[in-house]
């Protein structure tokens, strides 16, 4: 390249840094921003699911005891810090399961409730929701527990679903109902589950017409 040639270059260089240079340095700089606010989120994000993983450990540990307060304190520890983590729903569900058998009905109802309505993937919030739908049903609180499993769509728990409903349906009484939700259950649960679906006629023939 000539004198003469890199002079040009150079001033249009400079023209165009005249004209561009400062948009240009922003976007640069928001793109940088942009990168290092996602390599700290990926990072907290990791550290998040390392602290929660460690606090699971201590929640397996106090689900084998007996102490319903020492469950109580680290399931509403594990919600309070990582509650959105994958490690807080499946807590709820062992803390519940462990107060339920400790007999602490009300702790067991308070944990589902919460996992129901914040649990981060679908399939927990339906367990969550279908559980403490069955200890309801032990309350004969049979309207409280039709609310919270509502006509089943086609989704993978719509046999499970229409087979809670019947329990709760059946024992309110309602048993043209209930016998209707049985008939969906059995024509929704999987045909290789042969022992479900065995239970779920039995409830239905149990109920006549």
């Amino acid at each position: 390249m000539s004198y003469h040639d890199e002079q040009e270059s150079i001033e249009s260089f400079k023209a165009w840094w005249t004209q561009w240079g400062n948009a240009t340095t922003w976007v640069v700089l928001i793109v940088l921003l942009a990168l290092a606010a996602w390599n700290g989120w990926n990072f907290w994000q990791r550290r998040q699911a390392a602290e929660a993983a460690v606090l699971y450990d201590q929640v397996q540990q106090a689900a084998t005891g007996a102490d319903k307060a020492l469950l109580t304190r680290v399931a509403t520890d594990m919600e309070d810090r990582f509650g959105g983590t994958a490690y807080a729903q499946m807590s709820a569900l062992t803390v519940a399961k462990s107060l339920y058998m400790a007999g602490d009905t009300a702790g067991a109802k308070a944990q589902l409730q919460w996992a129901s309505e914040h649990a981060r993937d679908e399939e927990f919030r339906q367990i969550a929701k279908l559980r403490l739908a069955s200890v309801l049903l032990d309350e004969k609180a049979y309207d409280q527990g039709l609310a919270l499993i509502p006509q089943p769509d086609s989704g993978p728990f719509k046999g499970v679903v229409a087979d809670g409903r019947g329990d709760l349906l059946a024992a309110a009484g309602k048993r043209d109902d209930a016998r209707a939700a049985y008939k969906v259950a059995l024509d929704s649960l999987p045909k290789t589950d042969a022992s479900e679906r065995q239970l779920v006629q039995f409830k239905l023939d149990a109920l006549g017409g």
